[in-house]
């Protein structure tokens, strides 16, 4: 077993949910250090910008000192290998979620087999949430205060006016 357990959390948190700041938390306790990893993916039309993305993380997981925020594109693998991590955390919300972290991690371990994919389940409470419906309801103008981390909140609302406010 290895000294010092490094693990990725890799996502577009686009935003950040409530969801995500759960596996954060508990991601952390299990390992050493953890790397939580925005995909910097040009394909998808996204909410907020990287950069956007990367300080609401900071701010909601800034209590955990062992949580680091940083991007990456290219495959997920190399990444992990670059920063000398032993682990992939996903979060698994429903049996059609595990169906594609399944293929993804069958194939990460294929192309680096010294990589581990654990998967966490999502708590009860958030095994429903996803950032696309919370873009869905900011978007429409509708109030996503629960769905997302007061932090979070207050910048969509900023940014967003029209998003109602808790």
């Amino acid at each position: 077993m290895p000294s010092s357990l490094v693990a990725i959390f890799p996502g577009s948190f686009d935003p950040p949910t409530n969801g995500h700041l759960d596996l954060i938390v508990r991601g952390a306790r299990l390992v050493n250090h953890l790397i939580v990893a925005i995909l910097q993916n040009t394909q998808k039309s996204a909410l907020l910008t990287t950069g956007e993305r990367a300080e609401m993380l900071k701010e909601i997981s800034a209590h955990l000192p062992n949580v680091e925020i940083d991007f990456f594109d290219g495959l997920l693998v190399d990444y992990a290998v670059r920063r000398h991590a032993d682990t992939i955390l996903r979060g698994i919300r429903a049996v059609s979620d595990y169906e594609t972290e399944l293929q993804m991690a069958l194939l990460n371990r294929r192309m680096r087999p010294e990589i581990e994919t654990v998967f966490l389940m999502a708590s009860a409470e958030y095994s429903f949430l996803s950032s696309r419906m919370v873009k869905e309801i900011i978007t429409l103008g509708g109030d996503a205060g629960s769905f997302v981390p007061e932090a979070v909140m207050r910048r969509l609302q900023t940014k967003f006016p029209a998003a109602n406010k808790r």
